[in-house]
């Protein structure tokens, strides 16, 4: 029964990013649980990032809260997806989640429901950022990986673990990002 189950859900899954017209209509959960998508950021440059609590890139939240009070103002969002998958390393509740950030690191940009970034059980948002018709397809490797959307919806690049926040090649993107008409 499980694995019908299981099964199901994965056929839905599919079909919900099959007929997502955008990267705006994926069906998402916030950090609280509740329904939503990206549509609330139409229009907006964003970065999207998979993150985790316990890990040796876990400073980078605090460069996510620099980049997002720097240009926040100017069109600019961080969004931040917990993530389990890479050694375990990021095992709590939402509600741990959002109290380690807030307390350890200030964070103010928005946090979803924890999800899958690889696998079977990848999320739709991560089939569309990573999957064969993204310009840059490939599995995650680790937690911290950032996407930068475009105003329009469109994925402009992409940046691994190493990468800071904060680094020119980050920063120029979100600046060319934002300056594009």
């Amino acid at each position: 029964m499980r694995t019908l189950a299981l099964i199901a859900a994965l056929v839905l899954c599919q079909i919900s990013a099959v007929h997502a017209e955008s990267i705006y209509d994926i069906k998402l959960k916030d950090i609280d649980g509740k329904d939503t998508t990206l549509s609330a950021y139409k229009g907006k440059v964003i970065l999207i990032v998979n993150v985790a609590s316990k890990c040796g890139f876990t400073k980078q939240y605090t460069g996510l809260e620099t980049i997002y009070q720097k240009y926040k103002d100017r069109g600019f969002v961080v969004l931040g997806f917990p993530c389990n998958q890479f050694g375990g390393q990021e095992p709590g509740s939402n509600e741990e989640i959002r109290q380690f950030c807030s307390s350890k690191f200030n964070v103010t940009f928005p946090l979803f429901d924890k999800l899958e970034v690889n696998g079977e059980k990848r999320h739709s948002l991560y089939d569309a950022l990573v999957g064969k018709d993204s310009p840059f397809p490939g599995d995650i490797k680790w937690n911290f990986t950032k996407f930068l959307i475009g105003k329009d919806g469109k994925i402009l690049k992409r940046f691994e673990s190493s990468v800071t926040p904060e680094s020119p090649g980050v920063t120029e993107a979100i600046d060319a990002a934002i300056s594009a008409k």
